[in-house]
């Protein structure tokens, strides 16, 4: 390359350089939040996530933006509003609980996604191990309800008057479905579900 292009083409980078600066600088990260509950049943959620986001130096509306998807407890609308964020090509997706988690896990494969679960991550199919949990996943799993629900309600027996019937309910469409199916076995007849 000769001497006076090369100077051209240098001085056409350095013209060029601020004005691809200012176009990365007006585009912000969006963030994908999908929750299978309501918006006022999250609040302690948001507020924790945005605190979290200013800890790092981001804060909603300045340098980061947060498209909400609330299913309002109706899980069948999940799918849905995972492949709308998809769509909108957000940065990362951050999936409140297990069906959130499920469906944003079904809609992208590329998309990173930072999940909360009450449950095995591993047993409900978010990730293939808690050391590397491969793909585009991870997330923090709340192990507290694993193996307990058996002893909690064995000592809520202990505590109610002879004869007092208990009775667990759950949502059968959702996806982690009858978890804790080892009530019946270890319980017998005591307990309804």
């Amino acid at each position: 390359m000769k001497r006076r292009e090369f100077i051209t083409l240098l001085g056409g980078t350095v013209i060029a350089w601020p004005l691809v600066a200012q176009a990365q600088q007006q585009t912000i990260p969006v963030i994908g939040f999908i929750r299978n509950t309501t918006r006022d049943d999250t609040t302690d959620l948001l507020k924790a996530m945005h605190q979290g986001l200013r800890q790092t130096g981001y804060a909603e509306g300045r340098n980061v933006a947060v498209e909400y998807r609330f299913a309002d407890n109706q899980l069948d609308r999940l799918p849905t509003m995972a492949a709308d964020l998809v769509r909108r090509q957000v940065a990362v997706i951050v999936a409140g609980g297990d069906a959130s988690s499920l469906a944003a896990k079904g809609a992208t494969t590329t998309i990173p996604i930072i999940f909360s679960t009450g449950f095995d991550p591993i047993e409900i199919g978010l990730v293939t191990s808690l050391s590397r949990p491969g793909g585009n996943v991870t997330g923090v799993s709340f192990f507290s309800t694993l193996g307990t629900a058996a002893k909690r309600l064995d000592l809520l027996d202990k505590l109610m008057p002879k004869g007092a019937a208990i009775a667990y309910l759950r949502n059968p469409n959702s996806p982690t479905g009858d978890p804790e199916s080892t009530l019946r076995t270890h319980s017998g007849d005591k307990f309804l579900s």
